[in-house]
């Protein structure tokens, strides 16, 4: 993929390019386009699904946004697709046990908020019943003298 467009309005190109070719090198063939920003789903993407096929056939590799694009317009042949499938169950893995994680620490972080202030609560009771102790005992030295 090929980033144009402007700031904020990116428009990418689609091509079959060459691996030893540098990022932004020539292009050996142009096989669409996508716009993230339309609004229409149909003006979204264009993609020419018999050169994309004679490419895939040939050895071409996608990148993972390419493939994602491919695979949501049924274009990856059966052992790419197999394979992209696998790459995005194992994200979602990922990103599952990160969400778990998250979870797990706000948890223990909430507990442990809930043990101080527990500890704190019992802290101030223990002095309270120090403070009235001491005032008892005061108390009874100025009754008995």
């Amino acid at each position: 993929m090929q980033r144009l467009g402007r700031r904020h309005r990116p428009f990418y190109r689609i091509g079959a390019v060459d691996s030893r070719v540098k990022r932004d090198g020539k292009v050996l063939e142009n096989l669409g386009w996508y716009d993230p920003i339309a609004k229409e789903e149909d003006k979204q993407i264009s993609l020419n699904g018999e050169r994309i096929q004679h490419w895939l056939s040939q050895g071409a590799i996608p990148s993972e946004t390419v493939a994602d694009l491919l695979a949501k317009n049924d274009l990856l042949p059966e052992k790419l697709k197999a394979e992209w499938e696998g790459r995005r169950q194992r994200r979602r893995d990922l990103v599952q046990k990160r969400i778990d994680e998250k979870a797990v620490a706000e948890k223990a972080k909430a507990d442990k908020a809930a043990a101080d202030a527990a500890a704190a609560e019992a802290e101030k009771a223990k002095a309270e019943a120090a403070k009235a102790e001491a005032e008892a005992a005061k108390a009874a030295e100025s009754s008995e003298g």
